[in-house]
């Protein structure tokens, strides 16, 4: 099973970014999938979550306090690919984003939950 994470970059503040996780070996739509970051310094948090449910209006979303209303988890699962929109981006979202996915949980917010784990893509917002 492997979890490939894309997407990451150099952005000006104020900016966007599309990060993208797709799956190989296992059928995603099946779990619930999140979105950590790891900043210099700091343990990894977790940003978003997606659960299972069809990824539709009905799935279970979850944002930390500091990216609501700025940050938009979703997916498609004929491509086995989850998406995390990052909009209005901050020098304080400057991390490292992984990837995570666990089966039977409908939030995923600790790290030691996550079955799976894809390699982190930097992203870096500075002007």
């Amino acid at each position: 099973v492997q979890l490939q994470a894309s997407g990451g970059g150099l952005v000006q503040p104020g900016g966007s970014l599309r990060l993208s996780c797709v799956a190989s070996g296992v059928t995603l739509d099946r779990y619930t999938v999140a979105w950590f970051r790891h900043m210099p310094g700091q343990p990894r948090e977790a940003v978003s979550s997606i659960s299972s449910e069809s990824r539709g209006s009905e799935a279970i979303r979850y944002y930390a306090d500091s990216v609501k209303g700025r940050f938009t988890i979703s997916g498609d699962n004929a491509e086995n690919r989850v998406y995390l929109q990052m909009n209005v981006l901050k020098p304080e979202d400057t991390a490292v984003y992984y990837c995570a996915a666990v089966y039977g949980l409908s939030i995923l917010r600790k790290e030691l939950q996550a079955e799976y784990w894809g390699q982190g893509t930097q992203v870096t917002v500075s002007s």
